[in-house]
């Protein structure tokens, strides 16, 4: 059981700069296989050719990392086409029959991501309803990440990959930091019911081992329920997916950001729900698991055969993890897919032999 100690905060930072891992040729193979490999009319080069940009601003006035780019008017019609065209792939599997009411509002563009991402809005001309996705450099440990949520979370990710281009759709939510500001201590705010899902959510990202969940790389999604708010937790970036070498960088629990989170954690719950809660998530993640099996053994097959980290990150959490569970077999892991693998096979091994009628195996 991991315990929500406010003494162990750590100040944790992950690299400050990760690589971009190219995607092989067997990683490839697979986003062909499971449709997520397409044919899209623009690439992340495309969208570089900016002539200016002007610094975004949020609701408050405050700087939000965002850079709102122009391009020349030739530029500007090859783009908007091409942006609404991925939009119809994105949204509707390349219908383009709605293609005319829909108009490219702005593009912006974050320097401070790894990624570099550029964020598309898309605005109905009927109604001025607007929408967003993102247009990110291909990365190999990110791609990773959005299939293990896909797999092992509740939610259902949509992302498509195109040579070295990436194309995300929009998760909605309260960031997390907005939500700290804002919403926790508001009275209607059911502090347990969150404080059951942060616990949920710490251990899904333990789990499968997703890094730097600081409180603005997740959103919070509030949804009415039959008496009361309900709470999920989404992670929105996945660019730190079994990349970093420390344990703690992979438990939300322990980034200062997320104090107030573990603070209410304290104080509502006692050790016992932390524990069933745990349970509770990882059994179903077990089910889900059995769900998509084969898909999940050929992505891990795959990983495990992967450079998506340093041998020094691998070395350490590793030795971590050993240290953590007690258990040597984490020290005979030569990649970040072998660890994840791993990972897996020592939370979940209980929990699934209780699967009924189906073997589930993750052979070494």
């Amino acid at each position: 059981m991991l315990d929500f100690n406010q003494n162990d905060i750590e100040v944790n930072k992950p690299s400050r700069k990760k690589p971009i891992y190219p995607i092989n040729t067997d990683l490839r193979k697979y986003l062909v296989k499971y449709g997520r490999e397409v044919y899209l009319p623009i690439h992340y080069e495309d969208l570089q050719r900016f002539t200016y940009s002007i610094p975004l601003k949020d609701k408050t006035g405050k700087d939000a990392y965002w850079e709102t780019v122009s391009y020349d008017m030739r530029e500007w019609q090859y783009l908007s086409e091409a942006l609404i065209k991925v939009y119809a792939i994105l949204k509707t599997e390349g219908d383009f029959s709605f293609v005319n009411q829909l108009d490219v509002a702005r593009i912006d563009f974050c320097a401070f991501g790894n990624s570099q991402p550029f964020r598309i809005r898309i605005k109905n001309r009927f109604n001025d309803n607007c929408d967003h996705y993102y247009i990110k450099k291909a990365d190999a440990s990110r791609v990773y990440g959005l299939e293990l949520e896909h797999l092992l979370s509740p939610n259902r990710m949509t992302y498509f990959t195109n040579n070295q281009t990436l194309i995300e759709e929009h998760i909605p939510g309260i960031p997390g930091d907005e939500f700290i500001k804002h919403y926790l201590n508001r009275p209607e705010t059911n502090q347990i019911r969150f404080a059951k899902e942060f616990v949920k959510f710490n251990e899904r990202c333990f789990m499968r081992l997703l890094g730097d969940m600081r409180s603005y790389n997740f959103v919070v999604d509030i949804t009415p329920d039959i008496e009361n708010i309900d709470y999920v937790i989404r992670a929105i970036d996945f660019d730190q997916q079994s990349y970093e070498g420390r344990k703690n960088l992979y438990l939300p629990q322990f980034f200062k950001d997320n104090y107030p989170f573990v603070e209410q954690v304290g104080k509502v719950l006692n050790k016992e729900s932390i524990t069933q809660y745990q349970a509770e998530e990882r059994t179903k993640v077990v089910f889900r698991l059995a769900s998509a099996l084969y898909r999940m053994k050929e992505l891990l097959d795959i990983m495990c055969h992967d450079n998506i980290s340093s041998p020094e990150k691998i070395g350490k959490l590793a030795s971590d993890l050993s240290e953590h569970f007690k258990q040597n077999k984490f020290l005979r892991a030569k990649t970040m897919g072998h660890i994840v693998k791993t990972q897996l096979k020592q939370i979940l091994l209980t929990k699934l032999k209780m699967v009924p009628k189906t073997k589930i195996r993750f052979d070494d």
